[in-house]
């Protein structure tokens, strides 16, 4: 239940917004009898599946299982926190929101601090590679590429070889101590006292998907180690939570309905400056969930293009999984040896690249090009382990055709029969599931047409509905435990006065599976 805002100012959103209105300002709607029917945005299909109810005041797609109130939709498309998916529909509705976020961590004094300290450190980098003391970094980029307009609108700058200089830099803006270090920016000695953590290096600001400067990496101009020193976490900056360039590439992402991940900062800039928007960087060789799944707030489908060394095939080979089970189309780039994005780029242009791109190879190619030069497929041994960990990636595969088409590949690949890949698939499953609590599989999909499904339903659509079933029936009647909460939720509102309307109830559950539930049985 939403917490800070008080419920009768959501209520009052809620009334005055049309969930038509705003939603057909992200995606084209087309009238479908009561309803309005798209193209989801949140999952790739051919055929329109997602509804938009403007009498319910909700939407649900029937592919993918998004669904929810205006609220939802906002906070999904626009990867927004919930208290600002309220601001930017109270600022459209005319509601005047009570100063209530004294415990929102992203407005506290904290974070704001931490913010301006950030934005301040980043305006010192950049001035710093004007000065003629910075020449040869100055030098390093425009040789490595960079064109004067990428360097300022990414505010790369310069550390130079000084021991306090940021340090004096911000105390002369009444900046603590202590602060500096939460930031990250500063180390403390031994002896006591502080100095800075980058000296004589370039600075790379990473921003968070507002546009804030919310970390740092750094650089050395030659081929000192460590080649990068970046900034530690802090309590506006989590390691494998961000990636680079999403603040510029979220839009292209969703235009093209794919996404190019790659490795390094340069990997980023050099193609995005030629005219590729929808790449990223993760900033290291190992992808992590939480970076795959803010991919997937934008696109479904992504196409990896990591270094062609073996740390960079073994850090996508780890991915590829992850972009499985979290239902993505994902494709792999096989760069020339000793090539990067940056430096393939710099070499054989963007248009190559974006050849490249097109090019790529699906999670079945790579995968067993990798584990062939791995593994000898001409020993029973080889075809063993190949086998294992090819059907590791198949056993993700939701989509049946597609698997059966990867199991016909493998047997082909491997020299054995289809039945033989199905024997080892069946006995693998076997082996992971032996043991396992039924407690532990995945809810089932809410049973609409059962009779609980059904009172549920004419519960939610007229309140005279909701009187005759509370005066025969508990919450605890009902078996499902999903629907005995909605109900339970919904006798409470009753008594209460409250709105049951089902965009108020969802609002009420949140984003979890009894606000999945409500828009489900809405739809049926």
């Amino acid at each position: 239940m939403p917490g800070r805002i008080p419920d009768n100012v959501i209520d009052d959103i809620l009334s005055r917004v049309d969930i038509v209105e705003i939603i057909s300002g992200y995606i084209p709607l087309k009238k479908a009898g009561r309803n309005f029917r798209a193209n989801c945005p949140f999952h790739n299909e051919k055929t329109p599946s997602f509804m938009v109810s403007p009498d319910k005041q909700i939407y649900h797609c029937f592919g993918c299982g998004a669904g929810g109130n205006v609220f939802n939709f906002l906070m999904q498309y626009e990867r927004l926190e919930f208290s600002e998916a309220v601001s930017l529909l109270a600022k459209k509705t005319g509601v005047v929101l009570p100063q209530f976020n004294r415990h929102d961590p992203e407005s506290s004094d904290t974070s704001t601090q931490l913010f301006k300290i950030n934005e301040l450190a980043a305006d010192f980098y950049a001035n710093n590679l004007n000065a003629s003391s910075a020449q040869d970094a100055k030098n390093y980029l425009l040789k490595r590429g960079l064109k004067p307009e990428i360097i300022s609108s990414l505010k790369l700058g310069f550390a130079n070889d000084s021991w306090d200089s940021l340090i004096v830099y911000l105390r002369s803006k009444n900046l603590k101590l202590s602060t500096l270090e939460k930031a990250g920016l500063v180390l403390s000695k031994t002896g006591g006292g502080f100095y800075d953590r980058f000296r004589k290096r370039i600075i790379f600001p990473v921003f968070d998907i507002k546009s804030r400067v919310i970390a740092f990496g750094a650089r050395v101009l030659d081929n000192t180690l460590p080649k990068y020193v970046n900034s530690p976490e802090t309590p506006i900056y989590v390691k494998g939570r961000n990636l680079y360039g999403l603040h510029l590439a979220k839009d292209a992402m969703r235009r093209e309905d794919f996404a190019v991940i790659v490795e390094g900062f340069l990997d980023f800039i050099i193609p995005y400056q030629e005219g590729l928007q929808n790449i990223v960087a993760s900033q290291g060789t190992a992808l992590t969930l939480e970076q795959i799944r803010l991919i997937k707030r934008y696109t479904h489908n992504v196409v990896v293009v990591y270094d062609s060394d073996i740390a960079g095939q073994l850090a996508t080979l780890r991915s590829l999984d992850m972009f499985i089970d979290e239902g993505m189309g994902v494709r792999v780039v096989f760069l020339p040896q000793s090539f990067d994005p940056d430096t393939f780029v710099r070499k054989f242009g963007i248009l190559e690249f974006k050849t490249k791109i097109a090019q790529a190879q699906d999670l079945f190619e790579y995968k067993i090009s990798i584990l062939k030069s791995k593994y000898s497929i001409k020993e029973s041994k080889g075809k063993e382990l190949i086998a294992s960990e090819m059907l590791s990636t198949i056993d993700r595969v939701t989509d049946h055709v597609l698997r059966g088409a990867y199991i016909r590949k493998l047997s082909e690949e491997l020299c054995v029969g289809e039945q033989y890949v199905y024997d080892k698939l069946n006995k693998m499953k076997s082996d992971k599931h032996r043991g396992i609590p039924i407690a532990e599989t995945v809810h089932a999909k809410l049973n609409i047409n059962s009779t609980e499904g059904l009172l549920l339903k004419l519960m939610l659509e007229e309140k005279e509905n909701i009187r005759k079933v509370k005066d025969k029936l508990e919450p605890a009647d009902f078996q499902d435990d999903r629907i005995s909460k909605i109900v339970g939720t919904i006798f409470n509102f009753i008594d209460q006065g409250k709105e049951i309307e089902p965009n108020f109830l969802i609002n009420y559950f949140g984003d979890d599976s009894l606000s999945r539930a409500i828009c489900e049985t809405s739809f049926s």
